[in-house]
């Protein structure tokens, strides 16, 4: 189901069905607390319209975001940063994979490599499918 389609035999669209499950399920809402949301945005439905929609499709839309979750790259590049703390120079080491995401970091006082290498490869190998990939 995509959310731009309306469910057959539903009135609302699948987007306002997703923004309730969601509400739902990510904030710890009561299914009262979610029908308040949705009546303050103008869309009126029963607190039992929105537990029959939880009971229906929370397994689509949780399967749906599973398989768009981001997937941890094998490529992961090493960022430096010189930085002054309280006057005094340092250097921050960061992991960044593929899609430019932090997966670890590291503060030091010198410039060597070598060091940060030893304590970033075992965060970066842990995030690693396959841990053979990793060559600092």
């Amino acid at each position: 189901m995509s959310l731009t389609e309306k469910p057959k035999r539903y009135r609302f669209p699948s987007s306002i069905i997703s923004c309730a499950i969601w509400q739902y399920h990510r904030f710890n809402l009561s299914i009262r607390d979610v029908q308040e949301q949705l009546a303050y945005r103008g869309i009126i439905v029963s607190h039992e319209t929105i537990r029959n929609w939880c009971v229906k499709f929370s397994r689509q839309f949780k399967d749906v975001l599973q398989k768009q979750e981001r997937k941890i790259s094998d490529k992961w590049h090493l960022d430096e940063m010189s930085l002054r703390i309280n006057g005094e120079s340092f250097i921050l080491w960061r992991a960044v994979d593929e899609q430019g995401m932090g997966t670890g970091c590291f503060l030091t006082e010198t410039q060597k490599q070598g060091i940060c290498y030893t304590v970033l490869k075992p965060v970066i190998t842990s995030l690693l499918k396959s841990k053979s990939h990793c060559h600092g």
